[in-house]
């Protein structure tokens, strides 16, 4: 995209785990692995059943979707491919079923189209595009152009907002789970998260979820108190000045509220690391 290529064919392939042919795709198999007992084991993985309300239906063609093999397998697939875009000079980018080749131009996007289509792949015409490159998905991840006219990467919307839906699901004020025990919960998802969208230059971003991460937690904590008396007690011992935990105290069941009063110099952000709970920024 920086050296001009702003359009993209957003290429989605029309249930293709689905449709996995299993003889062609062993056959490409064995013109590289050698070891029979591996090719036993991964036809096995592509014909075992399908188990749905407790009855089993074979399967015949396609791979489990959700699979940790399947990605794998769609990529030696669809390696002939990727051979036919290199050889057309396209500038191109693929992950199983998705693609994204780069073009200059609207025309020269539908050109690429046409040849896709020519290459006997089914093509999902609802989710396939040729569009502006920034803002469409990809992985996760979406391009935005910065000041100076820089591509840069970031999360996608729909990315972030499954993200907040999980540390939402993690940290609801009705798990009656204690603080440590969030944080040992967000230790299994968040560090995990933050590697596969490393490449995101959205810094500011993710320092703006982890305030809203840690002002969820401050709420949190202040519903397990729930009562004021209580509350008033804890806040003191924490270092609270009696100013500061009367204030909060006397409005003991408005959490949300009172996590972003003086709550703040209560539980600063070291408490939270020494509790572990993980940082994105």
């Amino acid at each position: 995209m920086q050296d001009g290529y702003r359009m993209v064919v957003d290429v989605d392939l029309e249930k293709f785990f689905d449709r996995v042919n299993h003889d062609i795709l062993m056959d490409r198999l064995s013109r590289r692995v050698s070891d029979r007992a591996v090719l036993r084991l991964i036809r096995r993985y592509l014909v075992a059943g399908i188990m749905d309300g407790g009855v089993v239906t074979q399967r015949y063609e396609g791979t489990p979707q959700g699979g940790p093999l399947s990605p794998l397998l769609a990529n030696v697939l669809l390696d002939e491919v990727d051979r036919e875009l290199e050889k057309r000079g396209h500038r191109f980018v693929r992950y199983a079923d998705d693609c994204n080749v780069y073009v200059r131009s609207r025309r020269a996007g539908e050109r690429v189209l046409d040849g896709l289509r020519r290459l006997h792949l089914k093509v999902n015409e609802a989710k396939t595009a040729v569009a502006q490159a920034t803002g469409r998905k990809f992985l996760g991840y979406e391009l935005w152009r910065s000041a100076g006219d820089r591509i840069k990467c970031a999360v996608a919307r729909k990315a972030l907002e499954t993200f907040k839906q999980r540390i939402r699901e993690m940290t609801r004020r009705s798990g009656g789970r204690s603080l440590p025990e969030v944080a040992e919960r967000l230790r299994t998802y968040m560090p995990g998260w933050k590697t596969y969208f490393q490449l995101a230059q959205t810094p500011k971003v993710f320092r703006e979820l982890d305030e809203w991460l840690r002002h969820r937690l401050r709420a949190l904590q202040l519903k397990h108190w729930r009562r004021g008396t209580t509350m008033y007690r804890e806040l003191l011992a924490l270092g609270a000045s009696k100013t500061d935990a009367q204030r909060i105290a006397a409005n003991s069941r408005r959490w949300w509220h009172n996590s972003r009063l003086a709550l703040n110099r209560v539980m600063p952000i070291a408490y939270f690391d020494r509790l572990g709970v993980p940082r994105l920024s």
